[in-house]
């Protein structure tokens, strides 16, 4: 079944100076002392506030780490009516005597894990961090470790359901019209078998639990630290509790406004909203720009001509017919998928300058057969490889369960949450006209990203969340949100950031001309400003620019494998990437659509 969503040591000056409890009170970014914020609603404070904070039975799991669950309201209209079960997992302080509070962490997706992510926590995050926070990590209700959504009742019927939607996104006529069938499906299972949870999975809702584990955890004020999606975590919560933050930062910025729509946007594809692809785009063209500049020496898809032209000219070609040989051919929305896939890690240019230049050889009509014949032989063993390593994670990460095969929810709960969450076209045989239009305006990746919510029209899901929240956006906070936007993440458009943080009159951007998606980990600059915003409440100056460790074709070390934990830690998600300086990057979950070098043909 395809997925439509994949998945530092620097010291912080002055960190000492904040007092060592929970709430400390931050500085006001406009340096003109502390001002008065707005309040939680008497809407919000009476549904979350009178649920009473449940008690943490944490036992030790994973070895070095700590587990719980809880049961919280389905719906918080109804505190003592159906509950969800909802997983915890925290790493804690490693110095107890200077611990500040907890600092609540979600790496996105929707779908993603952030058992997961506190879970690896060590691997990613500061000494300084480590030391004074417990890292607080859950799974969003109907997500990994907690209950989860079924939209279907059995793997079979998924399996059969989904059939039509087994290509990283359609191209042509038949395929758009499988796809359509099979997003259809889904939206009615989530609609019909799914609905009780799928009906409870709104954004809203988890920032509600989360303020009740908050409470839980002992902590007077939220500590937040989110990625891609979870800055739409955080900000929901900022906006709906926004006397009750000590501090949030959120790192590849969705904004909220554009997640959710408005009555003018509602006919408008997600994407088209949203204008990832038009993000995605722009890195790529940089990347080819700068492989031009750099010449064959270091970017070997040079040698061929301009970059540029040819990539348009190799698409053209595997849109025409695919490359490689039977078991192991790639089509054009493989190709354009892995391009995507590998845009998303700082040193991923490598492998698209050597994949382009794989598929180049084996397509061009001027190769030799000895040539042809190479890249053929390269390509399958470099498929061969990727498959082998998704089918040992798949096989790591695979629950037990007694009697059924596994079931994969993935998709199920990643349209859970962006289905219900925010406004979506009536129609799905719109989406064939609407993505290739967004094709035209980001060229490549307007489809790639267009397709990934076709299951959300309104002829295919009609459950609905009657507390979503739909907005303000625009509350002044309790303590400042501190936005970080990298100018070429393919998956969070940098104008997202900037325009989300000129919502929140009491915020900060911070901007990266960095690659990959999110800036945390990516270089000194980023991860000690952050760190200083989350121990001490420092914010970075206005106008701040980092400049990314890892540029593309100009000399540093090449990326350093991943390091593999045991079975049952690879089982919660996948490990982090590693950085040009061999610094690991937080394991953020994303959108991204399947391709073949994922194991979906």
């Amino acid at each position: 079944m395809p997925l439509r969503y994949s998945m530092l040591a620097a010291g912080v000056a002055g960190a000492l100076l904040v007092p060592a409890f929970a709430g400390a009170a931050l500085a006001d970014p406009g340096g003109a002392g502390v001002r008065a914020g707005d309040t939680t609603s008497a809407a919000e404070k009476n549904r979350v506030d009178r649920v009473p904070a449940p008690k943490l039975h944490w036992y030790e799991c994973y070895d070095r780490a700590e587990c719980a669950t809880v049961r919280l309201p389905l719906d918080y209209d109804d505190p003592k009516g159906p509950t969800t079960e909802v997983a915890v997992l925290r790493m804690k302080a490693r110095k107890a005597e200077q611990r500040i509070g907890s600092l609540f962490v979600n790496p996105g997706g929707p779908g993603g894990q952030g058992t997961a992510m506190a879970y690896q926590a060590p691997s990613f995050l500061s000494p300084d961090v480590l030391d004074r926070f417990d890292v607080i990590g859950f799974d969003p209700r109907g997500i990994g470790f907690s209950v989860n959504v079924k939209c279907f009742k059995s793997t079979r019927d998924q399996t059969l359901a989904l059939q039509g939607s087994g290509v990283a996104f359609p191209v042509g006529g038949k395929q758009e019209s499988a796809f359509i069938a099979s997003s259809r499906a889904l939206g009615k299972g989530c609609s019909t078998s799914g609905k009780t949870l799928a009906g409870a999975m709104s954004t809203a809702e988890a920032a509600r639990d989360m303020d009740v584990l908050r409470r839980a955890v002992g902590d007077k004020k939220l500590t937040y630290l989110g990625f891609s999606y979870g800055t739409v975590l955080g900000q929901y919560y900022a906006n709906m509790f926004p006397d009750r933050l000590r501090a949030v930062a959120a790192d590849g910025v969705v904004n909220p406004v554009s997640w959710t729509g408005t009555p003018a946007t509602a006919g408008r594809i997600l994407d088209d909203r949203l204008r990832t692809a038009d993000g995605t785009a722009k890195a790529l063209h940089e990347l080819l720009v700068r492989c031009a500049k750099a010449g064959k020496p270091k970017c070997e898809f040079a040698g061929y001509g301009d970059p540029v032209k040819n990539f348009d000219v190799l698409a053209k070609r595997l849109k025409a017919k695919p490359a490689g040989a039977e078991g192991a051919r790639v089509f054009y929305s493989d190709f354009i998928s892995a391009v995507q896939t590998w845009l998303y890690a700082p040193g991923g240019y490598t492998f698209i300058d050597e994949f382009s230049s794989e598929l180049w050889r084996e397509t061009s009509p001027t190769s030799t057969a000895a040539q042809a014949g190479a890249a053929r032989r390269a390509l399958a063993t470099r498929i061969a490889e990727r498959r082998a390593e998704v089918k040992r994670q798949k096989e790591a990460a695979e629950k037990v369960l007694a009697y059924d095969f596994p079931y994969d929810n993935g998709l199920d709960a990643f349209s859970g949450v962006t289905c219900t969450d925010g406004l979506h076209p009536k129609k799905a045989g719109s989406w064939p006209a609407a993505t290739a239009a967004a094709d035209k305006r980001a060229p490549y990746f307007g489809r790639a990203w267009g397709w990934t919510s076709v299951q959300c029209a309104g002829d295919a899901w009609t459950v609905r969340d009657e507390d979503a929240y739909t907005g303000p956006f625009n509350r002044r906070t309790s303590a400042p949100v501190l936005f970080v936007g990298n100018y070429y993440d393919p998956a969070t458009n940098y104008n997202e950031a900037v325009s989300s943080s000129k919502l929140l009159p009491n915020s900060r951007l911070l901007s990266s001309n960095s690659w990959g998606h999110t800036a945390y980990g990516t270089s000194k600059c980023v991860t000690e400003a952050v760190d200083a915003y989350l121990v001490a409440g420092t914010l970075p100056p206005a106008g701040k620019v980092c400049v990314g460790d890892t540029q593309p074709f100009e000399p540093h070390p090449r990326p350093a494998p991943t390091t593999k934990g045991p079975a049952d830690a690879s089982a919660m998600a996948n490990q982090a990437n590693a950085t040009g300086n061999g610094t690991k990057l937080p394991p953020v979950a994303t959108r991204v659509p399947p391709s073949i070098l994922l194991g979906t043909r």
